[in-house]
C-alpha cells in the first residue's frame, strides 16, 4: 500500500451522506455535525439516536443517485453495501469512509484530539483503528492543559513575525523561546 496523505477537511455547509444507521454510522455523525456537515443518513432502518440528531433521514437501501451532489461518504453498512458504496464513489470521484472496512476505503478518519484551537489526528493506515484510539488517548494525557495559551501565543508571534519579515525558518525557534517564556 502506498503512503496515505494527511489532512483536515472543511466540511462546514458541505453535503456528506452516510449510508448504514446502526451504532457505527451512530458514532460518526459528532464529528461530522461538529464540523457543520450537512449530513443525510440513507438505510433501511434508523436507530433512535440518529433521528434524535436531526440530520436528513432516508429510510430505504442505498441507491447510487444517493451520491449526486455529496461531497463526502461515510459508508457503515455491511461490507456487500459498503462494496456498492464504494464502487459507485469511485467512479464519481469521491472519497469514502468505509468504517471498520479498509477494502472499500479511500479515506480513513483517525483517532482524534481537539484541546485549545489545536487538532490532531493519529492512523494507523486503516489496519489497527483500536491502536489508533489507544494513540489518541496517550496524546491526550501528555498535551499541556494550557495548550489554548500556547495558541494565543503562537498567533500573536506569528502577526508579529509577518510584519517583521522575518524568514520562515527563523520563526519556530522563535517561537519556542516564545513559549517558554509562558513559563518564567
Amino acid at each position: 500500500m502506498s503512503g496515505l496523505f494527511p489532512a483536515f477537511l472543511k466540511l462546514s455547509g458541505r453535503p456528506v451522506l452516510v449510508v448504514g444507521a446502526g451504532p457505527v454510522a451512530a458514532s460518526k455523525l459528532s464529528g461530522l455535525l461538529d464540523a457543520g456537515a450537512v449530513v443525510t443518513v440513507v438505510a433501511p432502518e434508523v436507530r433512535p439516536e440518529i433521528v434524535a440528531r436531526g440530520v436528513r433521514l432516508e429510510r430505504r437501501p442505498f441507491e447510487e443517485r444517493d451520491l449526486d451532489g455529496a461531497f463526502l461518504v461515510v459508508a457503515a453498512a455491511t461490507p456487500e453495501v459498503n462494496r456498492a458504496v464504494s464502487v459507485a464513489a469511485e467512479a464519481r470521484g469521491l472519497f469514502v469512509n468505509a468504517v471498520d472496512d479498509p477494502q472499500n476505503a479511500s479515506l480513513y478518519l483517525g483517532g482524534v484530539v481537539r484541546r485549545g484551537g489545536v487538532t490532531l489526528a493519529v492512523s494507523t493506515d486503516g489496519i489497527a483503528p483500536a491502536l489508533a484510539g489507544l494513540l489518541r488517548e496517550a496524546l491526550e494525557v501528555v498535551l499541556p492543559e494550557e495548550l489554548d495559551a500556547w495558541v494565543e501565543e503562537a498567533k500573536r508571534i506569528r502577526v508579529e513575525q509577518k510584519q517583521a519579515g522575518i524568514a520562515m525558518g527563523e520563526r519556530r525557534p522563535r517561537l519556542l523561546r516564545a513559549l517558554n517564556g509562558l513559563y518564567q
